[in-house]
């Protein structure tokens, strides 16, 4: 049984809508019809915008085993972040600090497909200290802006894997 994308961009958006209000209600606490109205229009704005990024990439029948597979990607990241936290907090403080920093702008092609997976790559490595994404092109070619040897040699390496496994790419 086949959709037509009419079909599917609307449930997408309906799907992205009604989890959007929910949270928005939850961690707004704001229940009055003022608050509750403009919560509304927000979300149905930003629904129209990317409910088909969001939905697009995975299939609607595995999306839950998506959500858990990129759950499970999000401490390793948080670990990665904390680990990148102590090397900039060593070089910070190294004797030798302007040895050390040898800033340069790295260019390298993903192999992530998925506009979602290009999207946390790229963030993933921008909330990731001495890493700044500059630029992403939509055939997934990367311009990363990275501090110090130690920065630029991991990339694109484990998470960019992790990604791609996360979003059954790999």
């Amino acid at each position: 049984m086949t959709h037509s994308p009419a079909k599917k961009k609307i449930f997408s958006f309906l799907l992205t809508f009604f989890i959007m209000v929910v949270v928005w209600v939850l961690l707004s606490g704001k229940f009055d019809a003022f608050h509750l109205s403009l919560g509304v229009i927000s979300c149905a704005i930003v629904a129209y915008f990317s409910g088909d990024l969001i939905f697009d990439s995975p299939k609607i029948r595995g999306l839950p085993v998506a959500w858990m597979r990129f759950i499970r990607y999000i401490p390793w990241l948080l670990y990665q972040i904390f680990l990148a936290n102590l090397h900039l907090l060593y070089l910070t403080f190294h004797p030798k600090l302007h040895d050390l920093i040898d800033p340069q702008i790295i260019n390298f092609q993903s192999k992530l497909q998925s506009d979602i997976s290009l999207v946390t790559f790229a963030h993933s490595i921008t909330l990731t200290p001495g890493t700044i994404t500059v630029d992403v092109s939509i055939d997934g070619e990367f311009n990363v802006h990275a501090i110090d040897e130690k920065s630029r040699k991991g990339l694109p390496g484990e998470m960019e894997s992790r990604i791609a496994k996360a979003f059954g790419e790999g």
